[in-house]
C-alpha cells in the first residue's frame, strides 16, 4: 500500500453503496480501462481504492443522471474535460463496514481524525 491511510474496498461493498450491480462495475472496467483499475487479491477478487470509487461514481452520474452514452463518457475521459462535466457531483467516501480490530496509538487516531475532517470538507 502506498499510504497507510489508504485502504481497499471489495467490489460487493462498492456495488451496494453506489446502487449498481457488481456485474455492471465489471462491465465498466472493460469500457473504461484507463479510469477503473481495481486491485485484484487472492482468488482474483476485486478491490477498489477511494480515488477509483470516486471515478466510478462520476461515471455513474454521467451515465444515469446526465444521460450520456458510454461513448460520450469515453470522449469526456479522453478529452480530459471530466472536471467541467462533473463540477456539481459530490464525492462519496465509502468506509468498509468490517474493519479488523487492532490496537491503535494516539498518532494513528490523529491521522484518522485528520482523514475524516478532509473527507467532511469534500462533502461540504
Amino acid at each position: 500500500m502506498e499510504n497507510k491511510n489508504e485502504y481497499f474496498v471489495p467490489i460487493n461493498e462498492v456495488a451496494k453503496r453506489l446502487g449498481v450491480p457488481a456485474h455492471t462495475l465489471r462491465y465498466w472496467e472493460k469500457q473504461f480501462p484507463g479510469a477503473i483499475r481495481p486491485v485484484t487479491g487472492a482468488g482474483n477478487r476485486r478491490y477498489y481504492r477511494q480515488d477509483t470509487i470516486q471515478k466510478i461514481e462520476t461515471i455513474k452520474s454521467l451515465l444515469y443522471d446526465k444521460g450520456m452514452t458510454i461513448n460520450g463518457v469515453k470522449k469526456v475521459l479522453h478529452n480530459g474535460t471530466l472536471d467541467s462535466e462533473t463540477a456539481d457531483i459530490k464525492p462519496t467516501i465509502i468506509v468498509p463496514q468490517n474493519l479488523p480490530k487492532k490496537p491503535v496509538n494516539a498518532g494513528e487516531i490523529d491521522e484518522a481524525i485528520d482523514l475524516l475532517n478532509r473527507a467532511k470538507m469534500l462533502l461540504d
